[in-house]
C-alpha cells in the first residue's frame, strides 16, 4: 500500500533520469526525442519497483565528459538507427577529413578572384584570411557543441542544435531556410555547374572533329545526364557508405583548384592587367560592392551546416569521445582548403586583374584566354575533375535533405524507411533539383546575395549557440569574443544581403526561365 522504504546502508543508490527537453518541434525532422539522456546517479528519489526495468536502456553509449563521474549511462533515439546520417557510427578522423574537404572547397572558390577586384590587393587578402581563421574559430565551437555535458544531449543535426538551444519558433525563422538552402540550394548549382562542364568536355575531348556540327545533345539534357549520375550514385544507404565518393570529391577538387592556378601563373600576366580598385562614381555603388565581394568570399567557405552531422558518423565513448577524432580531421582538411584557396585568389587575380570574368571566375578565365595556347588534356583534365566533384558533392549536400526527409516517414510510422520508397524519393529530390536547374539556370549570379543568406550559419549562429549553452562569465574574453563576432557577423549579413540584391539590379541579371545557355 506505501511506498518501498529500503535500508540505505544496503540498497543501491537511487537513479534518477534527466529530464528531456521540453519542446514540441514543428519540424518533421526535428519531432525526435531527445538524442541522449543522461541519468545522474547522485540524484535524490526514492527507486520504485514499477519503473527499475524501464531504466535500463536498451542501446547505451557513454559519453564523453571531463567529468567522469558526473554521467553514467546515456540512452540514444533509437529512430537514429534508422535514418542516413546516423545509421552508421563508425566513421573515423578520415571519414571526417574526407567529408569535410569534399563540403569546404569546391567550385565556390573559383569566383573569389573576383572580390579581389573590388578590394584590390591588401584587403582582399586581410578579408580572405579573416574569413578563413573566423569560419575555422566556430567550426571548433561546433564540434564543442556537438557532445554538451550540460544539457546532456549529443546533437546530431545543426538545425536540432538550434532549436534545442533558442526553441523550435526562432529555428523556424532564423534557421530553417538558410541551412536547407545550403543543402538544396548547393544540388542545384552543382546540377546547373556538372551538366554545363559536361558540355564543354564533350567540345574539347571531341575536338576538331566536332567543328562546326550540332551538338549531339542540348543544355537541358546534358543538365538530366549529370541529374541521372548523381540519382544514382545517391541510391548507397547513409553518410558514411560515401566517404569513398567525398575522397574521390576533395581529391579531384584539389586537382582542378591546384591545376587552375598553376597554368593562370605559369602563363604570366595578361597584357594590361591593371590592380586598381574599382572605383564607381558614386560612392553607393562603391560600397555596395565591397560588401557583395565580402559576400563571394563568406560564400567560399561553406560546409558548417554539415559538420554535426558529419561528426555524428563517429562513435563516442567517455573516454573516447567524439570531437577528438572530429577535430583532427577538421584540421588536416582545413590545412589543405587553405593550401587550394589561398593560392588560387591571389594566382588568379594576379594573372586576370580586372579582366577576370566576373561570372565563372577561374573557370571562365582559364577557357577565354588559355582555351587555344594550353594543351586540350589539360584543359579536359580541369573539366573532368569538376564534373567527377560535383557529383560526389551533390552527395554529401544531399544526404541533409535525404536524413529530413526520411525523418518524416520514421516519426509518423515508427519504423525505418523501407528501400523502396527511400530510393523513390531521393530520385524524386534529385530530379525536382534537376527541374529547378532548368528553371532557373542563372542561380549562380548571385553569389554574393547568396553568401548573405548564408553566412550567419558560419559566422554568428555558433558563437551565439555557445554562449547560451556554456553560459561562460560575464565581461570574461570568451563571453566578449563571442558577442562580438556574433553581432558582427548579423551586421554583415544584412549589409550583404542588401548590397547583393542592389548589384543584382544594378548590374543587371540576364533572366531566361527555363532557358540554359
Amino acid at each position: 500500500m506505501g511506498e518501498v522504504v529500503e535500508d540505505s546502508a544496503t540498497a543501491p543508490p537511487p537513479v534518477v533520469s534527466a529530464p528531456p527537453m521540453q519542446t514540441q518541434y514543428n519540424s518533421p525532422s526535428l519531432s525526435r526525442k531527445p538524442l541522449l539522456q543522461i541519468e545522474h546517479p547522485n540524484a535524490a528519489k526514492t527507486k520504485s519497483p514499477k519503473t527499475s526495468h524501464s531504466r535500463t536502456p536498451s542501446f547505451i553509449t557513454p559519453l564523453g565528459s571531463p567529468v567522469r563521474r558526473a554521467i553514467k549511462l546515456t540512452k540514444l533515439d533509437p529512430q537514429d538507427a534508422w535514418l542516413p546520417i546516423t545509421e552508421s557510427r563508425n566513421g573515423n578522423a578520415y571519414y571526417a577529413a574526407f567529408h569535410t574537404l569534399c563540403s569546404g572547397i569546391g567550385i565556390q572558390a573559383l569566383v573569389v578572384p573576383v572580390a579581389f577586384t573590388v578590394l584590390g590587393w591588401a584587403w582582399g587578402t586581410i578579408s580572405l584570411t579573416v574569413a578563413f581563421v573566423w569560419q575555422l574559430y566556430t567550426l571548433g565551437l561546433l564540434v564543442k557543441l556537438h557532445e554538451s555535458t550540460e544539457t546532456g544531449m549529443r546533437y546530431s543535426r545543426y538545425l536540432q542544435l538550434f532549436s534545442a538551444t533558442f526553441g523550435d519558433k526562432m529555428a523556424n525563422i532564423f534557421a530553417a531556410f538558410p541551412i536547407m538552402y545550403l543543402s538544396g540550394g548547393t544540388c542545384v548549382a552543382l546540377i546547373i555547374i556538372g551538366g554545363g562542364t559536361m558540355k564543354t568536355f564533350y567540345q574539347i575531348a571531341c575536338g576538331a572533329s566536332c567543328a562546326g556540327k550540332p551538338m549531339p545533345l542540348t543544355t537541358v539534357e546534358w543538365y538530366l545526364v549529370f541529374t541521372c549520375a548523381a540519382v544514382l550514385l545517391s541510391q548507397l544507404p547513409n553518410l558514411n557508405s560515401i566517404a569513398g565518393v567525398s575522397l574521390v570529391g576533395a581529391i579531384t577538387a584539389i586537382g582542378y583548384c591546384t591545376i587552375m592556378w598553376i597554368v593562370s601563373v605559369t602563363e604570366g600576366r595578361l597584357d594590361g592587367v591593371s590592380y586598381d580598385r574599382v572605383r564607381p562614381v558614386s560612392n553607393v555603388v562603391w560600397i555596395f560592392g565591397i560588401l557583395n565581394s565580402y559576400g563571394i568570399i563568406a560564400f567560399a567557405f561553406r560546409g558548417h551546416n554539415l559538420t554535426l552531422e558529419i561528426q555524428a558518423t563517429m562513435p563516442s565513448s567517455e573516454k573516447h569521445p567524439s570531437h577528438v577524432p572530429m577535430w583532427r580531421g577538421v584540421q588536416i582538411a582545413y590545412v589543405i582548403v587553405a593550401m587550394c584557396l589561398f593560392p588560387l585568389a591571389i594566382g588568379g587575380y594576379w594573372a586576370y586583374g580586372h579582366k577576370i570574368p566576373e561570372n565563372g571566375g577561374m573557370l571562365a578565365a582559364i577557357y577565354t584566354y588559355h582555351g587555344r595556347d594550353t594543351s586540350q588534356a589539360v584543359l579536359g583534365l580541369v573539366s573532368l575533375f569538376i564534373i567527377v566533384n560535383a557529383v560526389s558533392s551533390f552527395q554529401i549536400y544531399a544526404m541533409q535533405m535525404f536524413d529530413d526527409m526520411e525523418s518524416k516517414f520514421t516519426s509518423r510510422m515508427n519504423r525505418p524507411c523501407p528501400w523502396w520508397l527511400r530510393a523513390i524519393s531521393r530520385a524524386m529530390f534529385g530530379y525536382g533539383c534537376f527541374f529547378v536547374a532548368v528553371a532557373i539556370p542563372f542561380l549562380g549570379s548571385f553569389a554574393g546575395l547568396i553568401g548573405g543568406v548564408a553566412l550567419p550559419v558560419t559566422f554568428s549562429y555558433p558563437c551565439f549557440m555557445w554562449l547560451k549553452i556554456k553560459k561562460p562569465k560575464k565581461h570574461s574574453f570568451a563571453w566578449w569574443l563571442n558577442w562580438g563576432l556574433g553581432i558582427l557577423g548579423m551586421v554583415l549579413s544584412v549589409l550583404v544581403i542588401a548590397a547583393g540584391v542592389y548589384v543584382v539590379i544594378d548590374t543587371g541579371i540576364k533572366v531566361s526561365f527555363f532557358k540554359p545557355q
